[in-house]
């Protein structure tokens, strides 16, 4: 399996406040984008796979939606994560 529990308590570990952190918005965002990539290179590899793409595609729109939130909220902490995981915007 390609996330176990340990890469799930590093990811939290360093996008969250602590190892158990999962339910700041950071910790989400990371996580989301820790799958999205995964689930890219799947696609890449699997062009007909519907099932992958359609999770994709809802990953992808969650993470749009803390994203969304963080920016509302605290714009600071938005700008840091956009920065610390390289995305686009």
């Amino acid at each position: 399996m390609y996330l176990t529990k340990e890469k799930k308590q590093e990811i939290f570990a360093e996008y969250g406040k602590s190892a158990t952190d999962s339910g700041s918005a950071e910790a989400q965002i990371a996580l989301f984008t820790y799958r999205i990539k995964h689930l890219t290179e799947l696609m890449k590899q699997n062009k007909k796979d519907q099932v992958s793409e359609r999770a994709l595609v809802g990953l992808v729109g969650k993470r749009r939606r803390l994203l969304d939130y963080l920016k509302e909220t605290d714009i600071e902490r938005y700008r840091a994560i956009i920065k610390k995981l390289n995305l686009r915007k």
